[in-house]
């Protein structure tokens, strides 16, 4: 052993060949943080003054290679000088540099994960062999940011200018087969075969078979391209990269750019406009807001983790109820290893549950993510029934029948009888009560909601929700299934809407009295999407269904008639008389054609106009800020009130559920994050230009008390 911490190990393996293992104590992962650098420095410098050195091979003793930077730690860089943010950036780089310009050759052996800063040094290295059951990735943009140890320097160089702004501008996960075929790693093995592959192709660079030499040169040099090929390869990428990221993510552009203007400089050189580049985008607000973001998702991850400690495992489920959610439920279940039984009361219902679980199969097929035999397979978790026959032994039932308490309470007794006394039953309702859901069961203890959202396989959020006697195991052993199905769970309390739909009327509720007072719901939609949302309010109504948004609408209403009660018929309400409901019957706000890829494909309709025109009650001119702030401030209040009335446990929930949700914008951190940005004296002092318009525009006595004292939902970083 030549250097020993408490990151990171260095032994003499065989003849000169070292082993460098990273393996962070008291963490389950490795990660970058300040000691593992310092001791990464003094680990290489140990190696430096090996006299017999003449291969090293890097290896984690840990589930994964490594998952990148403690954004924990490195935080606080971000908020200092341009200075001493490019001269900590540029420090690393000379320390990984260091690592690849050792006398001797060197391999890494990749397993589980090798993210960000975790695939910078692998780059580094001369070789990179990678586990079949491995991933890699630079996903920096996802933070606003770029790669900032050199990833945006060796990655160009290594795979091409094309792949590696491909692979670094969306920051997505790459597999074995496409960074073989990138050329990012040189073999591909099974895991229990990697350190001897890794071993054995250390020994042939050191036997001279391959020249390992050669490769360093590629990594130092200018990149190989004329200005024509340059100027091909990058105009190209901006038109792809731009469309995708659109106006408010500046980290994809940023990439772009920053590689254009480093191709012809020698590594070092290059290091720098990197580290320029990453320092500008760390000040960005995009950035702080989505760093915001990241940090409230582990917060979750680490909170939901423990629910499902102390829940019990599911290992059969039940969906009640065959319809698009139902199909949804059961796909989700089923793709996830968990069996499931889905139960209607009819055969048409069932076949078409099974073919909208059917379809999403066969699209992760296309995409690659299965095979036929693999999807085959899954599809056997799917159990159709008509019956409760097989209901003996589940332990988790989702009730996704008709929005009807009546039918759904008929439905949860019926079933309560069958399954066994241990077992959860939950109600996939969006807006009713829990509590009034429970008033006829025997075991109120065991249920609770779990609200899923619309498509299924897309929405990450799960909202369980707690009724005043549902048990904490029933809430756990939810929990634990929502995880299981890759879903971030947030727990929240019984109200009527719960967290997420409570929030959302206010927003329809601000649109209603735009369009009352002579606003065109087209304008109003272009200016929220500008705004960030990724479709306006009047093309979400037509999504969720104007039918849905009718008796949403009414169950809101009843719960809170002092600010979601209206006189006047709004506009999705004549809409709605008028049998318009949106996507699902090809008319609503717009009218709906099916294109070649059978996606409805939104469309103006001339005869709206007239349908709507008795809802308006005046013409007002209103500017484009006013539209967004009467669209804003009734969500942001409704917010607040959830999270004073603790319907929701914190303000990163809040967040969280909303950007998840329904897809709040995240370059805008979360409502809340969002209010903080503009300051609470500010958005209070906003409101009161629009007290006309009723309590949806009032804050609350709590959010004056915080404006008045300089209060924030969130720690406010200091400098």
């Amino acid at each position: 052993m030549i250097f020993e911490g408490n990151s990171l190990t260095v032994k003499e393996l065989d003849n000169g060949i070292y082993e460098m293992c990273f393996d962070l104590q008291g963490e389950s992962v490795n990660k970058f943080n300040q000691a593992t650098i310092t001791e990464l420095d003094q680990a290489v410098t140990a190696l430096q003054r090996a006299k017999n050195l003449k291969g090293l091979m890097l290896t984690s003793a840990k589930k994964s290679f490594f998952v990148g930077a403690d954004i924990t730690e490195f935080g606080a860089l971000f908020r200092a000088g341009d200075d001493a943010l490019m001269d900590a950036l540029l420090k690393i780089n000379a320390l990984f540099s260091s690592v690849e310009d050792l006398p001797c050759p060197t391999v890494v052996a990749i397993n589980g994960e090798a993210l960000g800063g975790g695939l910078e040094i692998c780059l580094a290295c001369d070789y990179r062999i990678m586990a079949d059951n491995a991933k890699i990735a630079l996903p920096e943009v996802k933070l606003g940011i770029l790669p900032g140890w050199g990833g945006t320097v060796r990655l160009p160089r290594i795979i091409g200018v094309d792949n590696a702004i491909e692979w670094i501008a969306t920051g997505a996960n790459k597999r074995p087969a496409a960074a073989l075929k990138d050329g990012a790693v040189d073999a591909v093995v099974p895991s229990d075969k990697l350190r001897d592959a890794a071993l054995d192709l250390l020994n042939n660079c050191i036997e001279g078979k391959f020249d390992y030499k050669a490769r360093r040169v590629e990594k130092s040099e200018p990149l190989p391209l004329s200005n024509i090929e340059q100027t091909m390869a990058f105009e190209s990428a901006r038109g792809v990269v731009g469309a995708k990221a659109g106006p408010h993510y500046p980290s994809p552009m940023t990439i772009i750019s920053t590689i254009q203007k480093h191709a012809p400089l020698h590594r070092d050189e290059a290091f720098k406009i990197e580290a320029a580049a990453f320092a500008k985008l760390a000040k960005s607000p995009v950035t702080a807001a989505l760093i915001g973001i990241f940090m409230k998702d582990q917060y979750l991850k680490k909170q939901s983790k423990e629910y499902q400690e102390a829940g019990s495992v599911v290992g059969k489920a039940a969906v009640l109820g065959a319809g698009i959610m139902g199909g949804g439920i059961a796909y989700q279940s089923a793709s996830s290893g968990v069996p499931i039984l889905m139960k209607d009361i009819n055969n048409a219902a069932l076949e078409d549950g099974l073919a909208e679980s059917d379809k999403l199969f066969f699209k992760q097929v296309k995409r690659g993510r299965y095979n036929q035999a693999q999807a085959a397979a899954a599809m056997h978790n799917i159990v159709p029934t008509l019956s409760y026959g097989d209901f003996g032994d589940v332990d988790l039932v989702v009730e996704a029948v008709v929005e009807n308490p009546k039918i759904k309470q008929s439905v949860l007794a019926e079933v309560e009888g069958i399954i066994p006394d241990t077992s959860v039953l939950t109600s996939n309702t969006s807006t009713i009560s829990i509590d009034l859901l429970a008033q006829g069961l025997k075991r109120p203890e065991n249920f609770c909601g779990m609200h899923f959202f619309n498509p299924v396989h897309l929405m990450p959020l799960v909202e369980v929700i707690r009724g005043a006697k549902s048990s904490e195991a029933t809430i756990a052993t939810t929990v634990s299934y929502a995880r299981k199905l890759g879903k971030t769970p947030i727990v929240v309390n019984d109200c009527p809407g719960f967290f997420v739909n409570r929030v959302l009327f206010p927003y329809f509720g601000g649109h209603s009295m735009l369009l009352a007072h002579g606003a065109d719901f087209t304008r109003v939609d272009k200016l929220m999407e500008r705004w960030g949302w990724p479709m306006g309010p009047a093309y979400l109504l037509d999504v969720v269904g104007l039918d849905t948004g009718h008796h949403g609408s009414a169950v809101m209403a009843e719960g809170f008639p002092d600010r979601m009660k209206y006189e006047n018929q709004s506009a999705a309400d004549l809409l709605y008389k008028a049998e318009r409901f949106g996507q699902k019957n090809a008319k609503g706000f717009y009218r709906y054609e099916t294109d070649k890829r059978g996606k409805p494909k939104k469309l103006p309709d001339a005869g709206v106009a007239e349908i709507i025109a008795p809802a308006i009650t005046e013409q007002r001119e209103l500017s484009d800020d006013q539209i967004v702030e009467r669209m804003m401030i009734p969500m942001c209040i409704e917010t607040v009130r959830c999270l004073e009335e603790k319907i929701v446990s914190g303000p990163a929930d809040a967040d969280m559920g909303l950007i998840y949700g329904i897809g709040f914008p995240p370059f805008r951190g979360g409502v809340l994050h969002y209010m903080d940005t503009i300051g609470l004296a500010n958005f209070c002092n906003m409101c009161e230009q629009y007290a006309d318009l009723g309590p949806l525009y009032h804050p609350t006595d709590g959010m004056k008390k915080m404006a008045e004292s300089g209060q924030t939902f969130f720690p406010q970083a200091k400098a």
